[in-house]
């Protein structure tokens, strides 16, 4: 059966939303990240044009989000169990098919064995049961942020991540993008090399380079002194614009600030994006760490997105936690 993925500035039937639900992972931070994902709701319910739908995992966590959200009109609270929030890589990748949508699960071993935890190897199929949408089981390793796409047939990656041993042992170039072209219907898969320092992901390519528009690609580029991503962004601009998509045009790559320098609790860089935006029906949310590039990434993406309103909110807090806005979604085709 022929598959498509959507891009993500296609219209959506809903937003999937995490919400941190675990007080022995998130620990101090866990009303701070609470607070910034009921935001995150808010905006997407809201400007964002969206229905949202967000999975709770625990009882104390659904509790925390009725006291947050519950009255919020667009957002819907769903029982569910997970590790952890991270809906992007947990969750099934939607595709649309000539019988209608179609969820696409895959093996999940918590980031190459970093962090497996209990019930995040049943998230797909508690989404596709919840949505309606029958779930295609597909026998590997596949992080729905590993992987970003223009709705044609270009899956964009990174070989750090995809080809790493921790995943799939022994896989190629040639096996993986005949993987994807079976379960995502990829025409052709555009390869990046290194993801950001410091990424328990190994390099999730959704912090690094997105679609933006047919053809057009963004990706960060350094901002400030000591930018410890610097030669990562300006090897995927390279990359890029040697690049075409499949359907032969040419990429056009437009360059985002970065964050800059963000210092983690233990004194190192921590893996802070403004590539971990989410596009939603009606607008851009994008994820801000410091107050001078955040500014700057949001009047770059509003040239990007003219026809969406763009909207900057918080994310230290859920990055604590190793990811932000775009990780802790998934979006359902309508």
């Amino acid at each position: 059966m022929k598959v498509m993925v959507p891009a993500e500035w296609a219209l959506h039937r809903a937003m999937w939303l995490g919400f941190p639900s675990h007080e022995e992972l998130w620990q101090e931070d866990l009303p701070e990240a609470q607070a910034e994902v009921a935001a995150l709701a808010r905006a997407l319910a809201g400007p964002g044009g969206e229905r949202v739908r967000l999975l709770t995992g625990s009882a104390q966590g659904e509790a925390d989000a009725r006291r947050l959200l519950g009255e919020v009109d667009g957002v819907e609270i769903v029982s569910g169990a997970f590790g952890d929030i991270w809906l992007r890589d947990t969750g099934p990748i939607f595709a649309r098919t000539e019988k209608g949508p179609q969820a696409q699960g895959f093996r999940f071993n918590g980031w190459g064995g970093k962090y497996e935890l209990e019930h995040d190897d049943t998230v797909a199929e508690q989404i596709a049961a919840a949505s309606g949408a029958p779930l295609a089981r597909h026998d590997f390793i596949l992080e729905g942020g590993a992987v970003d796409h223009d709705g044609e047939g270009t899956v964009l990656t990174t070989g750090q991540c995809v080809l790493n041993a921790n995943r799939n042992p022994g896989w190629d170039v040639e096996q993986a993008e005949r993987a994807f072209a079976e379960s995502l219907g990829a025409r052709k898969v555009l390869w990046l090399g290194e993801g950001l320092l410091n990424d328990h992901t190994d390099g999730h390519v959704d912090n690094l380079a997105r679609f933006v528009a047919p053809g057009v690609v963004a990706c960060p580029i350094a901002w400030g002194r000591g930018d410890p991503n610097a030669d990562a962004y300006d090897d995927a601009a390279r990359r890029l614009a040697g690049m075409s998509d499949a359907a032969g045009r040419k990429l056009q790559v437009m360059r985002i600030p970065s964050p800059g320098f963000v210092e983690g609790p233990e004194g190192g860089p921590i893996p802070a994006s403004h590539m971990n935006f989410l596009i939603a029906n009606r607008a851009v949310i994008v994820p801000l760490y410091e107050e001078r590039p955040g500014a700057m990434a949001i009047e770059a993406l509003k040239a990007i997105f003219p026809d969406r309103t763009v909207i900057g909110l918080p994310s230290l807090a859920i990055l604590t936690g190793g990811g932000s806005f775009h990780c802790i979604t998934q979006q359902e085709p309508a």
